[in-house]
């Protein structure tokens, strides 16, 4: 039988993402078999039963959904302060659903969710550089040596960013410059931050691509599965990078 990491089962399972299966692990909250793990390198195999805090995993099919978020939700399962997370719009599905990365609470657009743990980690691990275009208004005007200084690079508190693809949507006297900023990190409210790095508020942001994916034929809070084709296309360019 076929082995594989603990952390990628539970992940596998539906259950989280590999990442915090891995924090569920070292916190000594899962069990192989009976018996407590808390080793990352642990292995096992079909046969095994794995139980998270007393709970036994359970395969389910997977999915994959594209979700317009609206404004005023937080990319999470649940929050603690009551408000509306992204999660809310599936509860009528019986499937264990978690949001693919983040969209801050007033950004909107797209924003993928799946009960796949391995889709996820090519997704949002930054050795992939999965790119991500924005719609971006700003309450001014970015001048053009700043764009230039945005394509190679600037330097926030968090470090220096990857260089962007910037163009120009509106830019009219007394108007809101209007841009698509390309970027394949995903720093927290990186955007928003890029911009405040030049004295610029930004108005309005929308994901309007992600990868190859767009918001065609959706209005905000709608929603539509993924293809199997997209689903593979996804994973082959992020493995392709």
């Amino acid at each position: 039988m076929e082995e594989m990491r603990l952390q990628k089962a539970i992940a596998n399972s539906g259950y989280t993402s590999r990442r915090k299966a891995e924090d569920l692990i070292k916190e000594g909250r899962v069990k192989v078999n009976g018996k407590t793990v808390s080793e990352l390198g642990s292995k096992v195999v079909d046969s095994d039963k794995i139980e998270v805090d007393g709970v036994p995993l359970e395969t389910e099919e997977k999915v994959y959904i594209l979700y317009y978020k609206p404004g005023g939700e937080i990319s999470a399962v649940e929050d603690d302060r009551q408000r509306r997370t992204v999660t809310d719009a599936f509860q009528q599905m019986d499937v264990r659903l978690y949001p693919v990365g983040r969209l801050d609470y007033d950004t909107s657009g797209i924003l993928l969710l799946t009960n796949d743990g391995e889709f996820t980690q090519y997704m949002t691990h930054p050795k992939y550089e999965m790119s991500k275009i924005y719609r971006v208004k700003v309450d001014g005007i970015l001048k053009r040596e700043q764009q230039k200084m945005m394509r190679e690079g600037i330097r926030l508190d968090d470090g220096l960013t990857a260089p962007a693809k910037l163009k120009v949507i509106r830019d009219k006297n007394n108007k809101n410059m209007i841009l698509e900023l390309t970027i394949h990190e995903g720093r927290n409210r990186q955007v928003r931050r890029m911009f405040e790095h030049f004295g610029l508020n930004v108005v309005k942001l929308t994901r309007i691509n992600y990868d190859f994916l767009t918001l065609d034929g959706l209005s905000e809070g709608e929603y539509r599965f993924l293809k199997p084709h997209e689903v593979k296309k996804l994973i082959a360019n992020a493995k392709s990078r």
